[in-house]
């Protein structure tokens, strides 16, 4: 069929002409002939709609509307990075590194980009998803707005894995930032604020024809997924560019912190000259095999940090200082400020973080102040220009009381923070707790979010998060912007919140401390609510990784009257409050009290299985060899000094199927 050989052809073409532009930076023809081929290319496959292709290059020009973006979970989770800010910290995590691998270690610097992260995910060559990192663990798809972005393949190159993820971020290149303003003030409209924030909001637009319009590039820089017979951080960047991706050439291998700070110091001045926003270095261990040794903490790889580049700092009036009043009763000072523009965005309030901060600073109402961004996201008051204060100025005295129901705040020895007592009758911790309890890593009730939240407290309907469930349609659909539809959604998607997980419920019921990680490993020791309630501090105290404050936390949440009221109407209405049948099955004691490091590749399963399987078992995965170990699971290249160290501590080592034996 000529027709069809016609449109093959076009498509090859336009596609090497697409990567040539947007990813070589090399154009091979003008846009009047790209726009032409592309017309051409348009009209064929309308007259042959048979021959439709996901991945032809007109397929770039958007069209799609996407009103509800769906969340998907990330097959490997989207960690954040540990910031360091000196050679000292620096140094200080090289340390750390050495004590827990073998060998020499390489290290691959990068430049930080300031965009919005995603991830992408290729099968047989072809983008079939992409995910907003979202809070980490899941995120939106949005991949018919990705497919717009033309820097991003919609088909591979070369010689691929089957199926892999690969993370980078969405940048808004300074070039088409401002053209992109121009137009705004042109049209009579508030110009866009900075390049990440509108790259990031871009990603959220319903109609992707919209996105289409917008100069948006994809850095990739992270290859994520099994036997990809890559080996090192540098090879990944390589191998991605040889793919058909747009890798940054800014890359290097270093050998010694003194040679990463030379990169660093380089890239803190000429980082100007560059077309995109950056905040910093990305310092990765080079070798893949040393990274899976290191592994991750509960927030971050232990293979990778952020040098952040020394923050803006400005100067402002600090109007008037505010008190805030969190979930827990925690009461935080903020700064009221002259507004001021700081880092691409506009700035009016700042944290004072405690009342030692307040008296250290010596901050006055009516100062001024010299503010930064903390790690570039978060104002705080670094200081006060004593030159420009006003004669008999008051110092500033922390409250006594609950800014909001008036309750005498107390403060624990040992702590920073002033708390409100008052966790029952003071409206912003009834209204926090509830928020919490429908966040994403909580409940996650569809239909339901903060404003309306605190919409449903304020209007008496609710006072904690057992009243949900009682929540019917007419209560709802009267309140402000809230049509038939929504009150239905909302309705349904608090009955839905009952098939969540015991562990996420546990999380969600807010209990002072324990936090996401803790949740998980009290939910699988106990099992249930019932059991947990029970323990005793000493029982607590005996659960790994629990500690006295934990444990007291969560004694004083089960002696008190009404959480137990709370509690048993959750579990009354059907709430998951112990593991389900299927996780139990999957859960032995055969491991419990034994203490596992693994180290080595691995053949029959993968190191992330090794881990579960120790878990779900009862052990638990430790990084260092010590006295305490109990086995060291061995696998092929594993390090001599770990040997030796085993061999002096006597400790055994068995190799995988030996360990699978065992179970």
């Amino acid at each position: 069929m000529k027709e069809k050989e016609q449109i093959l052809k076009l498509r090859k073409e336009l596609s090497q002409h697409n990567h040539s532009y947007y990813v070589l930076d090399k154009p091979t023809i003008t846009d009047f002939e790209f726009d032409i081929k592309l017309k051409q290319l348009q009209v064929l496959e309308i007259n042959y709609p048979q021959l439709f292709d996901s991945s032809s290059p007109t397929q770039r020009v958007g069209g799609e509307v996407t009103k509800n973006f769906e969340t998907i979970v990330h097959t490997q989770r989207m960690y954040s990075l540990d910031n360091s800010y000196s050679k000292e910290d620096l140094m200080d995590w090289e340390v750390r590194l050495r004590k827990m691998v073998d060998g020499p270690i390489e290290f691959t610097c990068e430049l930080k980009y300031d965009g919005a992260s995603i991830s992408l995910t290729y099968e047989n060559g072809l983008l079939v998803q992409a995910l907003t990192r979202g809070d980490g663990t899941q995120g939106d798809n949005v991949t018919a707005n990705i497919k717009t972005i033309k820097s991003v393949p919609l088909k591979l190159r070369g010689n691929y894995p089957s199926k892999f993820e690969i993370r980078g971020e969405i940048v808004l290149p300074f070039v088409g930032f401002r053209a992109l303003n121009e137009e705004k003030i042109a049209a009579g409209e508030e110009p866009y604020k900075n390049p990440r924030n509108t790259a990031s909001g871009s990603l959220k637009l319903q109609d992707s024809t919209e996105v289409a319009r917008r100069p948006l590039e994809c850095l990739l820089y992270s290859i994520v997924g099994e036997n990809t017979g890559i080996k090192t951080q540098f090879d990944n960047l390589e191998k991605a560019r040889s793919w058909g991706f747009k890798v940054p050439s800014v890359a290097k291998i270093s050998n010694s912190i003194d040679d990463v700070l030379e990169f660093v110091n380089y890239w803190d001045v000429h980082r100007h000259e560059l077309p995109y926003e950056t905040d910093g270095i990305v310092v990765k261990v080079n070798s893949l095999f040393q990274q899976a040794e290191l592994g991750f903490t509960a927030k971050a790889p232990r293979w990778a940090m952020a040098y952040k580049f020394k923050s803006e700092q400005v100067s402002t009036r600090l109007e008037n200082i505010s008190y805030q009043v969190g979930r827990t009763g925690a009461i935080t000072p903020v700064a009221i400020l002259k507004p001021v523009e700081l880092a691409g965005t506009i700035v009016k309030r700042a944290s004072l973080h405690n009342a030692d901060q307040i008296e250290k600073l010596d901050v006055r109402t009516g100062d001024w102040v010299y503010v930064e961004k903390g790690g570039e996201i978060i104002p705080k008051i670094m200081g006060v220009d004593l030159s420009r204060r006003v004669q008999d100025s008051d110092k500033s005295f922390y409250i006594n009381s609950c800014p909001e129901c008036k309750s005498t705040l107390v403060r624990k020895d040992g702590e920073a923070q002033h708390y409100c007592p008052n966790d029952m009758g003071c409206l912003p911790q009834i209204i926090g707790r509830i928020q919490h309890y429908i966040s994403r890593k909580a409940l996650d009730i569809e239909g339901l979010g903060g404003e309306t939240v605190a919409l449903l407290v304020n209007e008496g309907l609710i006072r904690d998060y057992a009243d949900l469930y009682e929540l019917t349609t007419d209560q709802i659909i009267h309140l402000d912007r809230m049509a038939s539809k929504s009150a239905d959604n909302l309705v349904n998607g608090v009955q839905a919140s009952k098939q969540v997980s015991f562990e996420r419920v546990l999380f969600g019921l807010g209990i002072r401390y324990v936090g996401e990680t803790v949740a998980k490993k009290l939910a699988k020791h106990y099992k249930s609510i019932q059991a947990l309630s029970e323990a005793t501090l000493e029982d607590l105290e005996t659960v790994d990784e629990i500690g006295i404050k934990i444990a007291e936390s969560v004694v004083t949440f089960f002696k008190n009257e009404i959480n137990i009221r709370i509690v048993s109407r959750l579990m009354l209405y059907g709430v998951q409050l112990e593991l389900s049948k299927e996780v139990l099955l999957n859960q032995t004691a055969k491991l419990q009290g034994q203490r596992f490091v693994i180290s080595g590749i691995f053949e029959i399963v993968s190191r992330n299985e090794l881990k579960e399987l120790i878990d779900s078992n009862g052990g638990k995965v430790v990084s260092s060899i010590s006295a305490k170990t109990s086995f060291i699971v061995a696998g092929l290249n594993m390090g001599p000094s770990k040997r030796s160290k085993a061999d002096s501590l006597k400790v055994p080592i068995i190799t995988e199927q030996q360990f699978l034996d065992m179970l």
